[in-house]
Formats: C-alpha cells, sequence, structure tokens
C-alpha cells in the first residue's frame, strides 16, 4: 500500500511540487494526501490546489501561543491519517502535539549539526566554509537536532551570495527528499540512538537509553 504523507510549507512549495511529481508513479510508494501551511496566499498552496490535493490553513497569528497552534495544526494534519510528515520548506518549530502523534522529517540547508535554525545558508557563509550542504532528518523537540536520515554536500563557490547558494543547494535538496522520501515509504526505517537505518525489523526496544522505533 502506497504511504499516506502530508506535506508542510510555508512559501513556493518547490520541494512539495517535486513530491508531488514523484509520486505519480505508482512504484514510489507515497502518495501526497495533503498540504497544509502556517501561510494564507502562498503559491504552493495553490499547486497544491491545482494539482487535486487538499490543502489547509493554520495562521500562526490565529492562536494565542505555540502550543495551541500545535495542537490545531496537529488536529487538521492527523485529519489526513498520515504514515509520514514532511516538513519542505516549513518555517514554524513543530511541538510535541505534531511530532508525538506522527513521524515527521525536515529539510535543512546546511550540513547538521552545522548552521541550525532559520538563516543557515547565511551563517555558512558568515563563517567562511568552503563546504556546506543540505541535510534530511527526522524531527525531535529541538531546533534542527533530530536523527540524520541523509545529507549532500554543496560547495561554496568564490563570489556567492545568499541567494546563489540557496539555489544550488535547492536543486540538490529536491532530489534527496524526494528519494529519502521514497525510500522511508517503501522500506521503512528504524530509529536507533541517533542512528537512522533503511528497513524494518521486529524488535521494538522502549529503553529510554536505547531506543529503537520501527515504522
Amino acid at each position: 500500500m502506497s504511504a499516506r504523507v502530508v506535506v508542510l510549507i510555508s512559501g513556493t512549495g518547490s520541494n512539495m511540487a517535486a513530491l508531488l511529481e514523484a509520486a505519480r508513479d505508482p512504484a514510489y510508494g507515497a502518495t501526497v494526501v495533503a498540504v497544509g501551511s502556517d501561510r494564507e496566499g502562498t503559491r504552493g498552496i495553490e499547486l497544491a490546489e491545482e494539482a487535486g490535493v487538499p490543502a489547509f490553513v493554520v495562521p500562526f497569528r490565529d492562536y494565542p501561543d505555540r502550543s495551541r497552534w500545535n495542537a490545531a495544526m496537529a488536529e487538521r494534519i492527523s485529519e489526513h491519517r498520515p504514515d509520514l510528515v514532511v516538513s519542505a520548506g516549513f518555517m514554524r518549530i513543530l511541538g510535541p502535539a505534531v511530532i508525538g502523534s506522527h513521524p515527521a522529517v525536515n529539510i535543512h540547508p546546511a550540513l547538521l549539526p552545522s548552521f541550525p535554525g532559520a538563516h543557515a545558508v547565511r551563517d555558512a557563509l558568515a563563517h567562511g566554509v568552503r563546504i556546506t550542504g543540505t541535510t534530511i532528518h527526522f524531527l525531535d523537540e529541538g531546533v534542527d537536532s533530530g536523527p540524520i536520515i541523509d545529507q549532500v554536500a554543496v560547495p561554496v563557490q568564490d563570489g556567492d551570495d545568499e541567494a546563489s547558494l540557496h539555489e544550488r543547494i535547492k536543486s540538490v535538496e529536491r532530489t534527496m527528499l524526494v528519494d529519502t522520501v521514497g525510500r522511508l515509504a517503501r522500506e521503512g526505517w528504524t530509529i536507533d540512538g541517533r542512528h537512522v537505518r533503511f528497513g524494518r525489523t521486529e524488535q521494538r526496544v522502549t529503553d529510554a537509553t536505547d531506543t529503537k522505533e520501527n515504522r
């Protein structure tokens, strides 16, 4: 059966569009069943609606605090019964209400654990690194701190500014995101501490010091 995926976006939805295109192939193993956003009027929501995918918006400003917004977002996500939530250019921190209910992955424009946070590309340039890249990782309650699934390096070129470097990172992160989500959907995964491995196992350990999660 095809895995049910909810994609969260905040902007143009280029990564989401790549997932929609990949999911047109029945062999991909995943179906985007809904697209959610924290912002109204985004191009990404328009693209989802044009593709016939249900879309929803949970504006942050409509809630008195982050925890209530997270609870509302979790409720809207749960309506679509996802097997996996994909944060693809989503600019809000998801709290326990969401990540405690559904496994969720995030794409980040840096080689974590270096340069977490909202300004990763700018921070990498300011630091003078010669290699940066992109990371896909499972979400936890920290900021870009969850177990790493995959990474791709991107060289920093002389004369790069934030826009040019970010564009080259985006060009490789789309491929990595599509490949990784497909593998998670088809093969499942195991998380052992901070190590993510594709494939399912029969063993399920709940010891807090040595946790294995099987999906």
